[in-house]
């Protein structure tokens, strides 16, 4: 059973989460990197200038950043939606060690697919999860994601998820 499940909201990237959102990747870097490759030296060498790209491809529409809020103010995690192009994108998620397993992802997961549809017109989004990380494979298919195929990511085995987002 979980404990002391979290009541989260997201919010959409903006200029003034920089220092936030850096300071949040800092603190969850070793623990983000037993489950998925890490970002290397130079993203938080260059955080701002990402930080700025990012804001940029949102902007243009292409993706659609969000961060994982706790209902007072704490940064629990992120939530994106990349790609985005022919009503599908590829949803990435990544939620900090204090928060893992109290139901921020599912949480996340479901309200990200909520603005697909509702706000960003999106029919159909795709994830993917190696093998070896079972908490981003349960949150998938606990979200209504189903298996479509096998790939291998950074020479790890792993499976590709699609969801419809409406209908």
């Amino acid at each position: 059973m979980l404990a002391d499940v979290i009541a989260i909201r997201l919010e959409r990237l903006r200029p003034d989460h920089a220092e936030a959102l850096l300071s949040f990747e800092r603190q969850n870097r070793a623990y983000f990197a037993r489950s998925v490759p890490d970002r290397g030296d130079a993203y938080f060498e260059h955080f701002c200038d990402r930080h700025r790209a990012l804001l940029a491809e949102q902007d243009a529409g292409a993706c659609h950043f969000h961060l994982v809020m706790s209902d007072d103010g704490t940064l629990l995690g992120r939530v994106n939606l990349v790609d985005a192009e022919r009503g599908e994108a590829e949803l990435g998620y990544r939620i900090g060690e204090q928060a893992a397993g109290r139901g921020v992802a599912t949480a996340a997961v479901l309200e990200v697919c909520r603005l697909a549809a509702a706000g960003y017109g999106l029919s159909a989004l795709t994830a993917v999860a190696t093998l070896d990380n079972p908490a981003s494979t349960a949150v998938l298919r606990r979200t209504g994601f189903t298996p479509v195929g096998e790939l291998v990511i950074n020479g790890r085995p792993g499976v590709r998820y699609r969801r419809r987002t409406t209908g």
